[in-house]
């Protein structure tokens, strides 16, 4: 499989490597620069669908970039509350102990949106948004879409993707199966 046709509407062409995330699949992809697959993973993304707008519980869509790579060193499953470990591990107590918390687990990849009133600035602002691709305890489904907008992986596969990419590397998050959104 390769994806090399959606860096069309790049910001910029993209660093090897770079994230492709393909909700009607929900999966990631790892991606060479040539948009070869390296790797994939099942993902969850927003229960209640794609969207951009602040407050609608989204996953947003099209080009951003990854803003900050964080809780490199933590556990796996050490727990994050605004970005900061909790100094919590997660366990299935700790999870009975607290049914509705939404779980930040391991490492967080924040996004920053790449396309102006589309998915940055204003009401539409990934980052200001706090949308991550974030580390979830093993009991969560993936496959299918759960999250408050973030894009949940299983905690130790979030930790493989956490390894491979840095800041400044390209996500394209896109509904369709072979075509990127373009904003305008």
């Amino acid at each position: 499989m390769n994806f090399a046709h959606l860096t069309a509407t790049a910001p910029q062409p993209p660093g090897s490597p770079w994230l492709l995330v393909r909700v009607a699949e929900q999966r990631l992809y790892l991606l060479s620069a040539a948009g070869e697959v390296l790797q994939s993973w099942p993902v969850s993304t927003a229960r209640a669908g794609v969207g951009e707008q602040e407050g609608s519980g989204c996953t947003p869509r099209g080009w951003h970039r990854i803003r900050a790579c964080i809780g490199q060193g933590q556990d796996a499953r050490a727990v994050f509350k605004g970005r900061r470990p909790t100094g919590e591990i997660w366990t299935p107590e700790l999870n009975k102990a607290h049914p509705r918390r939404d779980w930040i687990l391991g490492r967080i990849l924040w996004l920053c949106g790449e396309e102006k009133g589309f998915n940055r600035g204003g009401s539409v602002d990934s980052q200001r948004r706090y949308i991550y691709l974030h580390g979830t305890p093993d009991d969560q489904p993936m496959g299918i879409p759960l999250s408050h907008g973030c894009i949940r992986l299983q905690a130790d596969q979030m930790l493989e993707v956490f390894d491979q990419v840095a800041a400044g590397t390209l996500v394209l998050i896109t509904t369709q199966e072979d075509q990127p959104v373009i904003a305008g």
